[in-house]
C-alpha cells in the first residue's frame, strides 16, 4: 500500500447526453463488464514490463541551453514538449522524437503575450500549436511550434467566480475541444473551520479550444456527493487522483460518488466499464477506485482508502492506496507490482495510475504511457553492474547532470 495527498492549486491548468445513473445499462451483458470489490484484500502479482508493451528509450539531449528535469507534456508526430516540475522559469524545450534539442522557447513575462509561469501545455499537433497555462494570469496563451503568439483566452462558465476556472486533467477530444475534469466540483473546503461544499456539480466537460467556454456538461447521476476529503485529529488528508484516464480514442470517466466507471466517446457517449462493489455510499471509511493504463488484455487500477496512514505524516501522501491490476483473460483482480526487465536488479515502476511526475497517459493506438526515469539512479544502476540491452548502452554515455531518459510503452501489435 502507498499513501496520496496532493493539494490542487487555484487557476491550474494541466495537461495531457443525456442523465446516465450509477447502475450498469440493461443492453450490456454483465460479463462485458469489470467488476472489482474494493473492500477485499488480492493476492499478489508480478508483472514483467515488457511482456506487456513495446519498450523504446529516447534519452533528451543536454546542452548548455537544454537542460530539464523533464516533466513530458507532450508528444507529436515529430516533436516532444517537456518542461520542468514547478515551471516558474517559463521554459518550454522542444526536442524531436529521438531526444535530439530543436528549440528552447521562454515566453515569460508581464505582457499580453507573455505568461508569469506554466503550469501545463497541451500540443495540437495537426495545427501546431501549443496551448500554455498561465497559472498565475489564469488564463491559456496560445503559441506555433517557434513560441510565436496567436492567441489567448480564459475558461469561462465554471460558476466559481472567487475561483476561476480549473480544469485538470485536461485533454484533447476533437478539433474545436478539450475534455476537462472539474477540479473544482465539490472540492471548495475551508481548512480552518472544517467545512466543505459538496455542489453536486457536473465533474466532465467539453471546453472550446477558441474561447474556453463549456460546450457540453457529461452528466452522470449518483445519490449524493461523497467527501474527497478527510479532517482527522492527526492531520487533513484528500483524494486527488485524476478522474479521467485516456484509453485509446476514448476516456475513462470517474465520478468518485457513483460505483460505475464509464468510457466515453463522440461516436457512443457514456458506456459502463467497472463497476464497483461496495457501494460507495455505504462505505465508512470510504474506498475509492480509479483506472489507469488500459491494454487489451490488462486494466490497472488503484483503490484509496480514506484514512490516514500516520508513519507517512511528513509527505504528501496520506491516504492509503492500493495498486491493483484486473485480467480481462482469466477474470482476476491482483495486487501487482510491475518491473522493468532492463533492470538486472528488481525495479518496480511505482504504479500505472496517478505519478503525476513521471507518468504521462495517452489516447491514442500506438503509446499506452511514458515514463521518466531519472539520470541519477540510472547512472548508479549503470556503474552498479544493473542494466542491460539499450538501456545499458544509453546509460554508458550519461553523466549524473544530464537531462533524463524518456520510456515510451507501446501497445503490442
Amino acid at each position: 500500500m502507498r499513501q496520496g495527498l496532493i493539494v490542487a492549486v487555484a487557476g491550474m491548468f494541466l495537461l495531457a447526453g443525456g442523465m446516465v445513473g450509477c447502475g450498469t445499462s440493461s443492453t450490456q451483458e454483465k460479463e462485458d463488464l469489470i467488476v472489482v470489490d474494493v473492500s477485499k484484500d488480492y493476492p499478489k502479482k508480478e508483472l514483467i514490463l515488457q511482456d506487456l508493451f513495446d519498450v523504446e528509450y529516447i534519452p533528451l539531449e543536454t546542452t548548455d541551453e537544454f537542460v530539464t528535469l523533464g516533466w513530458l507534456q507532450a508528444i507529436g508526430k515529430d516533436v516532444m514538449i517537456v518542461r520542468n516540475m514547478w515551471a516558474v522559469d517559463g521554459d518550454i524545450f522542444i526536442y524531436d522524437r529521438n531526444g535530439k534539442a530543436i528549440r528552447h522557447i521562454n515566453r515569460k513575462g508581464q505582457g499580453n503575450e507573455e505568461y508569469s509561469s506554466t503550469s501545463g501545455i497541451y500540443l495540437d499537433d495537426e495545427k501546431g500549436e501549443m496551448f500554455v497555462g498561465n497559472r498565475d494570469g489564469g488564463n491559456v496563451l496560445v503559441y506555433d511550434l517557434y513560441g510565436n503568439f496567436k492567441r489567448s483566452f480564459k475558461f469561462k462558465d465554471n460558476g466559481f467566480e472567487d475561483f476561476g476556472a480549473l480544469y485538470q486533467p485536461l485533454y484533447n477530444f476533437d478539433k474545436e475541444h478539450f475534455i476537462g475534469q472539474d477540479a473544482n466540483s465539490g472540492r471548495i473546503f475551508n481548512f480552518n473551520d472544517k467545512s466543505e461544499d459538496l455542489e453536486p456539480r457536473n465533474l466532465f466537460l467539453l471546453i472550446s479550444k477558441q474561447d474556453g467556454s463549456v460546450a457540453k456538461e457529461i452528466e452522470i447521476s449518483f445519490e449524493k456527493k461523497v467527501s474527497q476529503v478527510l479532517f482527522a485529529e492527526k492531520g487533513i488528508g484528500r483524494v486527488t487522483t485524476p478522474c479521467i484516464a485516456p484509453y485509446h480514442d476514448r476516456w475513462l470517466l470517474t465520478e468518485p460518488s457513483c460505483d460505475t466507471v464509464y468510457t466515453y466517446s463522440s461516436a457512443e457517449g457514456l458506456k459502463p466499464f467497472i463497476v464497483r462493489t461496495p457501494s460507495i455510499q455505504s462505505m465508512s471509511p470510504e474506498v475509492f477506485l480509479f483506472p489507469g493504463v488500459v491494454t487489451d488484455r490488462y486494466c490497472f487500477m488503484q483503490t484509496v482508502k480514506k484514512e490516514l496512514n500516520l508513519a507517512m505524516m511528513d509527505t504528501y501522501y496520506r491516504l492509503m492506496r492500493t495498486d491493483l491490476v484486473y485480467d480481462r483473460e482469466t477474470k482476476e483482480v491482483s495486487e501487482y507490482v510491475l518491473y522493468n526487465d532492463d533492470f538486472t536488479k528488481e525495479v518496480p515502476i511505482a504504479n500505472l495510475v496517478d505519478e503525476i511526475f513521471d507518468l504521462t497517459v495517452f489516447n491514442n493506438d500506438e503509446i499506452a504511457f511514458t515514463w521518466r526515469i531519472n539520470t541519477p539512479e540510472l547512472v548508479e544502476a549503470y556503474q552498479e553492474g544493473h542494466l542491460k540491452g539499450k538501456l545499458k548502452e544509453i546509460a554508458a554515455g550519461m553523466h549524473e547532470e544530464d537531462n533524463p531518459v524518456i520510456m515510451v510503452a507501446k501497445y503490442k501489435r
